[in-house]
Order: structure tokens, then C-alpha cells, then sequence
């Protein structure tokens, strides 16, 4: 069904000056309106859907604004659903304006931000968690952000939930059928085979909430805190990933006051680099502040880089310090300056010479399996990694944890058909079969106007 609505138009290119710029209307009078300041060998009223006019655009006093080309998509076969053009005009900020101020003088407004976006979700083009995935596919930071971002438009997870849903629809079914017809005592599916089938469906959650930790760094990277004693190579290290001079390096212990944040991509993974002050005491009230903010940055990292050198002997107490603060199986213990004369006496994880880049290649083979573990997810597996489809994930779990429950208590069918119910309207709020104007209104007011 076609969402009747006002049309809408946006700028849908990057703004500031480029080759061209796009210019997207959507709604049942995008085709006249366009064609009412259009002039071309044929009326965009008569273009058939999927065709490309080249032409000008015109003001109403017959001032030529610019050279045009302009594509018409007919309802439904558009991104919106809806009858849709996009104008493709020179990239100078003023002519899109102009041809948009046109539009304004037609009674077509401005979108809203991600308001395309919505419409196709409104008018069954796509489900939610596609539109979702539409969002981040343009904020992606890595490769592999944007494969799961690809993965998800192309409705690898809303396949997986569907398919759980009608097991859900399915097995519910068979128990309020039961209950219609009580007063024959007639039993449609056995309760051993009942639990069964809940079990099984509970196991495909789960399976399915133990990929979030893998699609969380998929989409979002990576947040790794170097830390250690002062002067132990943390700046250099810094510097040698980044394969420039970030950090200033010195001998001079306590050099590196505050957390200087970088990025790096490593086999399509991003990762946020916090290069931390020394955590010593000092007296020294800038430094105090230095390393107040390195065990901050420790707390919040996804992993931590303990960094030691041949030279310096391990602090003990620094690394249970940093270990209560994260947690033991997210601290990778760095050997550092092997490049030295030196005998390498403390046990590490790695060795490596932020000098030389010895055993470089060995600590992003580290970090990477510490990231993602053994995964042998691909493209082609539905991955959760967004917290509204985990919490609804878990939701759905303790639904049928509880119907389980009350399977094996012998409880009458009416409580388990609630929780088997509550379940299948957990997984119908992923792909948007059941949701709220809260829920649509906070997804799509983090999209850009034009999206």
C-alpha cells in the first residue's frame, strides 16, 4: 500500500562544490512539479519510469538556471515506493539551491532527515533493520563495517528472523487451537514435542545473540588503550601504526600528558588508538591529570596493549591494576625495544620493535584474533550488530524461556501461547512488523537530510 503524503525534496549529494550535485523529489507530484521548470525534447509527464531526459531547468520568468539530467522513477518501482525524480545538475551549490527554491515555489517541502529512508520502509520497499542498515553503510569507517552493513541491506538477518518468526507463528498456532477446542480434549501437538520445538528456536537465538560481539566490531572497530610505565615505547609505537609522527617520543620520562586518539584500519577492522600518559606517581599536578584519564581510557577500551621493554622490569602492581580495571583476557602484553642489546627476560604475548617493526605483523595477527575471536562469519551470515536488534533478540529468548517453563510445569496452553506470543512480537519489532512513532522517530532523526 502507498503511503499517501506530501512530496518532499532534498539535496541528496555531499554539500559544498563538486562535478554534480543530485537533487531528489519524491511524492505524487514530483513528476509534474519537475516538469513544470523542466524543458526538454519530451515532458517528463510522458517519460516512462526508468528512462533518463536530458534538458534545462527553467524559472517561471524563463531564465535558464542549468544543463540537467533527469531520471524518473514511477511508483512503486522506485527507492520510496513512491513516484520519484532526481535532477543531476552542475555541483555549484547556487544552482542546486536555485532549482530547489523552484520546487519550494511548487508546494514541495523539504525533506526531513532520512525521510526517502522511511518512506521506503513505510511503503513496504524495505523492513527496518534494512533502513537501519542504510544508515550505517554510509557511516561506515572500514571494509569490514561496510560488509556488514551490506550484509544486513540485503536482508541476510530479516531472512534469519523471519524464518524464525513463522517457527514462532507456527508452534503458537498449534497451542490457541488447542485451546479453541478445549472442550473436546483434543491435543494438535504433544508437549514433548512442543518443548521440542521452543528449545530449538531458543538455541537459534542464542546462536544468533552470540554474533553481536562480532558485528559490534564489524560496525563500530575496535577501542585499544596503550598502556604502560612511562618511556616504555607507547608513542613510538603510536607512531610506527600510523606510519607518521603523531606523538612526540623522548627519553624524558612523562613526555605524552594527555590521551592523543587515533585511528587505524588493519585488514578492513578499525581501530581507535589511545595513546595514554605513563600511569606512575608523580607529583607533577599536569601529569596527575595524564594519568587520571590513561585508567579512563583503560575502563573504556575494548582491549589494551600492556606495553613493557627489555630494559625496564614489568610493574606487578601496574598490571593487576590495569587488569581489575578490564579484565584479564582483554590485556595483550607487549614486549617492547627487542631491537636492543638487550636479554629479553619478561614473558609476553608479543615481541615486537616499534623502531624496526619487528613482530609487528605477529601483534595485529593478535589484535585481531582478540577482537574477533575464531569467528567464521562471512557475508552471507546473519550477524546482529545493533543493540536494538540484540535487545529485541533477548527479549524474544526470555519469552520462550519463560513458554519452555511452563511447558515442562504441564501449565495450561493459555500461558504458554502469551510468552510464545510476546516472543514473536520481539522479533517482529527487527524488521518492523510491529513498532512505534518513539521507535521510528529516534531511528531515522540520526539520518542526514537527502537519506
Amino acid at each position: 500500500m502507498i503511503l499517501k503524503e506530501d512530496t518532499i525534496t532534498a539535496i541528496i549529494t555531499p554539500p559544498g562544490v563538486g562535478a554534480v550535485s543530485v537533487i531528489r523529489i519524491s511524492g505524487d507530484k514530483a513528476i509534474p512539479s519537475a516538469g513544470a521548470i523542466f524543458s526538454g525534447t519530451t515532458p517528463l509527464e510522458e517519460a516512462k519510469t526508468h528512462t533518463i531526459k536530458y534538458g534545462k531547468i527553467v524559472s517561471p520568468s524563463g531564465e535558464i538556471i542549468d544543463d540537467v539530467v533527469v531520471s524518473v522513477f514511477r511508483s512503486p518501482n522506485s527507492y520510496t515506493g513512491e513516484d520519484c525524480i532526481e535532477i543531476s545538475c552542475h555541483g555549484n551549490p547556487n544552482i542546486s539551491r536555485r532549482i530547489t527554491e523552484l520546487l519550494y515555489d511548487l508546494g514541495v517541502r523539504n525533506a526531513e532527515p532520512g525521510e526517502f529512508t522511511k518512506r521506503a520502509f513505510l511503503n513496504g520497499r524495505i523492513d527496518l533493520s534494512q533502513a537501519e542498515a542504510v544508515m550505517e553503510l554510509i557511516s561506515a569507517r572500514s571494509e569490514a563495517s561496510i560488509r556488514g552493513a551490506r550484509n544486513q541491506l540485503d536482508g541476510v538477518l530479516s531472512a534469519k528472523v523471519n524464518s524464525l518468526r513463522q517457527m514462532l507463528v507456527h508452534t503458537s498456532s498449534l497451542v490457541e487451537l488447542e485451546l479453541d477446542f478445549a472442550e473436546e480434549d483434543l491435543e494438535f501437538v504433544e508437549r514433548t514435542e512442543l518443548i521440542s520445538r521452543i528449545e530449538g528456536i531458543i538455541a537459534e537465538i542464542e546462536e544468533l545473540l552470540g554474533t553481536y560481539g562480532f558485528g559490534r566490531v564489524m560496525r563500530d572497530g575496535v577501542n585499544v588503550a596503550l598502556v604502560g610505565q612511562p618511556n616504555v615505547g607507547k608513542s613510538s609505537l603510536l607512531n610506527y601504526l600510523l606510519k607518521e609522527y603523531r606523538a612526540i617520543v623522548s627519553s624524558i620520562p612523562g613526555t605524552t600528558r594527555d590521551i592523543i586518539r587515533e585511528e587505524v584500519v588493519i585488514d578492513g577492522i578499525l581501530y581507535r588508538l589511545f595513546d595514554t600518559a605513563g600511569i606512575r606517581e608523580t607529583d607533577d599536578e599536569i601529569e596527575q591529570e595524564g594519568v587520571r584519564r590513561s585508567r579512563q581510557a583503560v575502563k573504556d577500551s575494548d582491549l589494551v596493549l600492556f606495553i613493557n621493554d627489555v630494559v625496564q622490569n614489568i610493574s606487578v602492581d601496574l598490571y593487576d591494576e590495569i587488569r581489575k580495571l578490564t579484565g584479564e583476557r582483554n590485556i595483550i602484553v607487549v614486549l617492547n625495544k627487542v631491537d636492543l642489546d638487550h636479554p629479553a627476560l619478561l614473558k609476553s604475548d608479543v615481541a615486537i620493535s616499534a623502531k624496526t617493526g619487528k613482530g609487528i605483523n605477529e601483534l595485529f595477527e593478535l589484535l585481531k584474533e582478540r577482537a574477533i575471536g575464531s569467528s567464521s562469519y562471512s557475508e552471507k551470515s546473519a550477524v546482529v550488530s545493533n543493540m536494538r536488534h540484540y535487545s529485541c533478540l533477548k527479549r524474544a529468548k526470555e519469552n520462550l524461556e519463560d513458554a519452555l517453563a511452563s511447558s515442562r510445569s504441564g501449565l495450561s496452553g493459555e500461558f504458554i501461547s502469551i510468552d510464545l506470543r510476546n516472543a514473536e512480537n520481539s522479533l517482529a519489532e527487527i524488521t518492523g512488523e510491529i513498532t512505534s512513532d518513539d521507535i521510528l522517530n529516534n531511528i531515522f532523526m540520526h539520518f542526514c537530510i537527502g537519506k
